[in-house]
C-alpha cells in the first residue's frame, strides 16, 4: 500500500525531509505500525521517531491514535507537541 508521509518542525528537521511517498509491506496497517517501520530504518529515523519522544501523529489531516487504521493513498504526518503563549 502505498501513501504519502509528512514530517513538520524537529521531525522532519532530523530526517532532513518535509515528507516522501512509500510503499508498505502488508504488515503495516495502523499509524502505529508506520511509526515502527519508519524506525527501523534506523539512524536518524530511530532517533527522530523513538517511542520515547513525544510525538504527534495525525492520519489524513485529522489527530489520531497509533491503532488508527491507514488506507491505500492516505497521509500520515509525525509532528512534536506545539505549545503556544
Amino acid at each position: 500500500m502505498k501513501i504519502n508521509l509528512r514530517f513538520f518542525a524537529s521531525v522532519r528537521e532530523a530526517v532532513g525531509s518535509p515528507g516522501e511517498t512509500v510503499d508498505l509491506p502488508a504488515s503495516v496497517a495502523t499509524v502505529g505500525a508506520v511509526r515502527d517501520f519508519l524506525i527501523a530504518r534506523g539512524g536518524a529515523w530511530a532517533a527522530a521517531l523513538a517511542h520515547e519522544r513525544a510525538l504527534r501523529m495525525a492520519f489524513n489531516q485529522m489527530m489520531c491514535e497509533p491503532g488508527t487504521a491507514i488506507a491505500e493513498g492516505g497521509e500520515v504526518a509525525f509532528f512534536p507537541p506545539v505549545t503556544g503563549g
